[in-house]
């Protein structure tokens, strides 16, 4: 017997298993869902299909879930029944299993009742529903017969004739209304069109106008099957609702307590066109001017006034803000502002743990100190630092025993306001930030070298709206240096001519601006089809290297500060998009496409600017930097009379992955992934064949595929993924599939192919 048959034979044996109507009392029968049968002739297959699909949703109970055609929930229920109140079985029971859903519980009835107000709700106003169950052996299932009638579409939509300001400012947002000639009569779309209206009006200065003060009336007796819609006031609307507000002062509470309720207007200090009071001057006044975005003569703005409240928020040193509307005139439509503020606390310490394990072997852990202070210089700025050290020791691999240890310091300033000659304005509901930050690492990797390294940089972060976001620092610093080499890497060097070892001793001194743009709606859960991209440009000593006209293929090295500078331009770009396949489960994509051009006072990217691939959250078949550049194969004598073998970099970079994600119960989700990719040089070098980029790149791409689990434990997820290669580029042409020799019934075949990641958080 072969080794499908024996498959098959398991899954034949599982399934038998996993009978669940067995359980069943007599007389029981297990229902198995419920089915709409719509019987009017001319309905359209796409139409049918829809209402199909939308009325099975409304339909309780749900029976009960399955995971492969299985129930495995009821199976599991059934089999982990116990009188404990405590114990894995009970765990089982309560928490993975799922008590069986039987006929009895379905009530036909009202099913047919909620059908029925659903389709007259969407204007199928004769609708007929009639329910009955249909039994086999010990299941049943429920079936409603659905004779939708003919749907009724408006004929024309009457907005209000012109009297007053209200009745002109709700006919003038007509030409956005939902309710269209010829659409289908739909009630949801009705609830919208209100609200929608409100929202309008809310900009243009109506405060106490609500949705409930529109009447739509409808006229159904139309020939033809058709509705007269007019959206009108509703004659006892109050005078409050008919009025434009405008706003007169506005008044700032920056230490705000339920103790201290009291107004306190005789000490407000006015800054420009709001007033602060805070007796005890916490917080410099003009910390709010980009927080306050009405000003007195405004019209009333709903959309100012909520950006306003984010923009509170986002200070940083607020943690709840509360505001306050008073009708001040009442003769005439005016209003005052209160904003009540309820400060954090100034100052914080927190001490991080982390463990990790890397799809290279090693396990780490890390520790943090993080010293905050939300209000500086009394201006809202956050003052950070951050004190970490940790260790990452290899217990198996090619790398075992070169264990890397590293301890620094990290402090930054963020300013909630542009700082500088430039002031860009905005308008939304997020405050700008200027940031400043600084750093010291130092980075031992043991029995090879020692390494020192300084950061620091100046920049923006703003966001034009909810879905983008712009980074740009004009001016960043790195610098690496070397503090101490061993004589085993210096021989390493030496041995293998590998241009990958030098570039991680090299002095690194790079310089220039950087930026990066986001946008993604990733965050809308609404949506079936969500989007990430990310792009970045990063320059270093571009101008300063012109102007000098350095060339070190000339021999002209330029330096600054006595020290040979980076000059290079750098691209990176990563796209991701998202599908949802159902309520739980989706297919993720990304696509990365990175390229780094030395030039000028460079041959090389430096090594912390170089591109790497493979790992826990690029290709998971292969272990974490061991793969490239291109079809290069280290030889197995790499690093003579040691078993250290090198990272692999690049300057180029693509790399394609895709994940379809199942929820299979619980915390727990599924995933079966493909990912594919590589690294290159720019330029060849001969003690690297294969190693450039050329016209025949894509048959130097490595894939592989894999399975794992994600535990969502809601603050995060813990995810282990095990991949296998399928394509290696680093073997000889011809050669490089490697799908028809898996095996995993070979211990041999699983030793030398199967990489296990154990990572939290999802790969994209």
């Amino acid at each position: 017997m072969n080794r499908l048959s024996y498959l098959f034979v398991v899954i034949i044996v599982f399934a038998s298993a996993c009978s669940t109507t067995k359980y069943l009392a007599p007389g029981q029968k297990l229902y198995t869902g419920g089915e709409i049968k719509i019987t009017d002739k001319n309905a359209s297959k796409s139409e049918a299909k829809a209402l199909k699909s939308e009325l099975e949703g409304l339909l309780r109970p749900q029976p009960n879930g399955k995971i492969l055609g299985l129930r495995f929930k009821l199976y599991v229920y059934e089999k982990t029944k116990t009188n404990k109140r405590t114990g894995l079985r009970h765990y089982l029971n309560t928490h993975i299993g799922e008590p069986p859903v039987l006929v009895s519980s379905v009530d036909l009835e009202k099913n047919s009742s909620i059908l029925q107000n659903r389709l007259q709700n969407e204007g199928y106003f004769l609708a007929q529903i009639n329910g009955d169950t249909v039994g086999k052996n010990r299941t049943a299932k429920a079936v409603y017969t659905t004779q939708t009638g003919p749907a009724y579409h408006y004929r024309k939509v009457v907005f209000p004739q012109q009297k007053d300001d209200l009745d002109t400012a709700v006919t003038g947002t007509s030409a956005k209304s939902l309710l269209k000639v010829g659409d289908k009569f739909n009630l949801d779309v009705i609830k919208n069109e209100r609200i929608r209206i409100d929202a309008r009006l809310k900009e243009e200065g109506f405060y106490y106008f609500a949705p409930e003060d529109l009447i739509m009336k409808y006229d159904s007796t139309v020939a033809g099957h058709q509705v007269d819609m007019f959206v009108k006031i509703k004659d006892a609307t109050p005078d409050q609702a008919r009025w434009i507000y405008q706003i007169r002062n506005i008044y700032v509470y920056p230490r705000y307590s339920l103790r201290d309720t009291a107004l306190k207007l005789d000490s407000a200090v006015k800054y420009r066109w709001y007033s602060v009071i805070d007796p005890k001057n916490t917080v410099r006044p003009f910390t709010f001017k980009n927080a306050v975005l009405l000003h007195p003569g405004d019209t009333y703005n709903r959309t100012e006034h909520n950006n306003s409240l984010n923009r509170f928020i986002n200070l940083g040193p607020f943690k709840f803000v509360k505001n306050r509307f008073e009708d001040v005139t009442p003769d005439s439509a005016k209003l005052d502002i209160y904003y009540f503020l309820t400060q954090q606390k100034k100052k914080s310490l927190q001490v991080e743990l982390l463990a990790r394990q890397t799809s290279a072997d090693y396990n780490g852990s890390q520790i943090n100190f993080n010293f905050k202070n939300r209000n500086t210089f009394k201006g809202a700025e956050l003052f950070t630092v951050t004190l970490f050290g940790s260790e990452d020791i290899q217990f198996g691999g090619n790398n075992k025993g070169f264990n890397v240890y590293q301890v620094g310091i990290q402090p930054s300033i963020a300013w909630p306001r542009f700082i500088g000659p430039v002031n860009f304005s905005t308008d939304n509901a997020f405050i700008p930030h200027t940031i400043l930050t600084a750093g010291y690492t130092l980075v031992n990797r043991q029995q090879l070298y020692t390494l020192n390294s300084f950061n620091t940089s100046f920049g923006y972060q703003w966001k034009p709206s909810i879905h983008k976001q712009h980074d740009l620092d004009l001016i960043s610093i790195n610098y690496v240096d070397a503090a101490s080499i061993s004589q085993l890497y210096l021989d390493s060097i030496k041995h293998t001519r590998n241009p990958a070892l030098a570039h991680v001793i090299n002095k690194q001194f790079t310089f220039g601006p950087t930026y990066a743009y986001t946008y993604t709606n990733t965050m809308e859960d609404y949506r079936t089809n969500t989007f990430f991209y990310n792009g970045k440009v990063s320059l270093s000593g571009n101008l300063y290297g012109i102007i000098t006209g350095a060339d070190t293929l000339k021999g002209k090295v330029s330096k600054l500060f006595g020290t040979p500078f980076n000059q290079y331009v750098k691209l990176e770009n990563e796209i991701r998009f998202y599908h949802k396949l159902g309520l739980s489960s989706k297919i993720a994509t990304r696509l990365m496409v990175d390229v780094g051009l030395p030039y000028g006072n460079s041959t090389v990217l430096p090594y912390t600017q170089q591109f790497f691939i493979g790992g826990a959250n690029s290709l998971r078949g292969f272990q974490a930097r061991s793969l490239g550049p291109g079809a290069y194969n280290p030889p197995t004598n790499l690093t003579t009379g040691t078993n250290f073998l090198p990272d692999e970099s690049g300057d180029i970079k693509i790399e394609a992955n895709i994940e379809y994600r199942p929820k299979l119960f619980s915390i727990v989700e599924g995933a079966l992934f493909l990912d594919a990719g590589n690294i290159w040089l720019l330029k060849s070098n001969p003690y690297l064949p294969g190693a450039a980029f050329g016209k025949n790149f894509i048959n130097q791409m490595a894939a592989d595929a894999g399975f794992g689990l994600r535990f969502n434990l809601t603050v995060l997820v813990l995810r282990t993924d095990l991949g296998f290669p399928i394509i290696e580029p680093n073997l000889p042409a011809g050669q490089r599939v490697v799908i028809n020799k898996i095996d995993f019934s070979s211990a041999k075949w699983r030793g030398d192919n199967l990489v296990f990641n154990l990572a939290i958080g999802y790969p994209f």
